[in-house]
């Protein structure tokens, strides 16, 4: 019998809150887990190297399907050697089937059993997307880990129309794993289902059954209030497997990442680090931080005490404020390396607490640092 190519081991489980340490073990490299993956869309993290991104401590990265495939093309990165040649990567990459970009273009698709006819938003040219495309495009950009073709509802949406979108996407999961080939990839299954319990958990039992080597949770963070989410966690888990990787697409507020950690998620990703430090906003052991603002004209202190990147080993609030204000790049690249070393400890801590049986203190310590006024709290970033 054939290796599988993605492994899962759990290594503890935290006595105190059922929180879960585990290992993800793929063709290149192991990820421990709980973790969040930066989404580097463009087979690229917004202005960041490949090296900046280990020196920050990013074990497994994210691409983007849908956007790849229009520019420059899978053809050409299967040519450069896949993702990880063409990006100079040598750790584990996952990419996404390109369905929720897909979703989002709303008013530019026709999905039909077939697939997806819709409009590239590049040059408004017809393109089609199936289960089948979606599997053949993401094995030329040979990434470690690939996820199904699915059907993403809106937030929100009736009985009806979530009930479709998630019978489709199970049977579009079947037509993904009978196109897949690679044996040193690992197709994930994505459970769908909208916000209702009873949708999330029919679909977690029947994705199960199709016993796919890990599991996304899609169709969350898409505007929701956060409780919402957290409701549709607490009914499919008790339904997902113990002994393979769950992972929960498109979060990645500090608070989200600790309450699905809680919940038994393994893996996240979002484009909320860099996307917030392009406007200014840094995120800290205290809350957001907007270094644009005039307060830190004269602040010559560090974004964070304590913080080990680059921006806060060297660099002082008012100096990146300057740059901010000076229209200068690499103002808005220091508050990504800190951005994103802030949600990588975040997710390092997480783990060693659950190993030492001290999550459920872990996250009232969270809480009680971190000012939460004002804070992500009108539903989710989404990638």
């Amino acid at each position: 019998m054939t290796k599988p190519a993605v492994t899962f081991e759990l290594v503890h489980t935290c006595a105190a809150s059922g929180a879960r340490a585990g290992i993800l073990h793929t063709p290149h490299g192991d990820v421990p887990t709980p973790v969040y993956m930066p989404v580097g869309t463009q087979a690229v993290v917004k202005a960041m190297t490949s090296r900046e991104m280990k020196e920050i401590g990013a074990r497994i990265v994210l691409a983007n399907t849908y956007h790849l495939n229009l520019r420059p093309g899978a053809d050409l990165i299967a040519k450069a050697g896949g993702l990880h040649g063409f990006m100079a990567w040598d750790r584990p990459i996952l990419t996404d089937s390109g369905g929720f970009q897909v979703f989002s273009l709303a008013g530019l698709r026709k999905i039909t059993e077939e697939g997806v006819r819709f409009r590239n938003h590049l040059d408004g040219s017809e393109l089609f997307m199936s289960p089948e495309v979606a599997v053949a495009i993401q094995e030329k950009l040979g990434a470690d880990i690939i996820m199904a073709f699915d059907v993403c509802s809106a937030f929100p949406c009736d009985e009806k129309t979530a009930r479709d979108a998630m019978e489709r996407t199970h049977r579009w999961a079947q037509r993904c794993k009978a196109a897949h080939k690679r044996p040193d990839q690992a197709l994930f299954g994505i459970v769908q289902g909208a916000f209702s319990r009873e949708l999330r958990i029919q679909s977690a039992k029947v994705l199960r059954d199709m016993d796919f080597p890990g599991y996304g949770i899609g169709g969350l963070s898409v505007g929701e209030p956060k409780d919402i989410m957290y409701e549709m966690l607490d009914a499919l888990m008790p339904e997902m497997p113990a002994h393979k990787p769950r992972y929960l697409m498109g979060v990645g507020t500090p608070d989200c990442l600790l309450e699905g950690v809680l919940r038994g998620v393994d893996m996240f990703d979002c484009v909320l680090a860099t996307r917030i430090a392009r406007n200014g906003t840094v995120l800290t052991g205290e809350g957001r931080l907007v270094v644009r603002n005039a307060s830190y004209k004269e602040d010559f202190r560090p974004l964070e005490e304590g913080c080990d990147c680059e921006a806060c080993q060297h660099y002082s609030r008012a100096y990146i404020r300057h740059l901010l204000k000076a229209g200068e790049i690499t103002g808005a690249r220091l508050c990504s390396i800190h951005n994103l070393r802030y949600l990588e400890r975040l997710m390092q801590g997480a783990r060693q607490a659950i190993l030492e049986d001290r999550f459920a203190d872990y996250r009232a310590d969270f809480y009680r640092r971190f000012d939460m006024r004002g804070a992500f709290n009108r539903g989710m970033e989404t990638a």
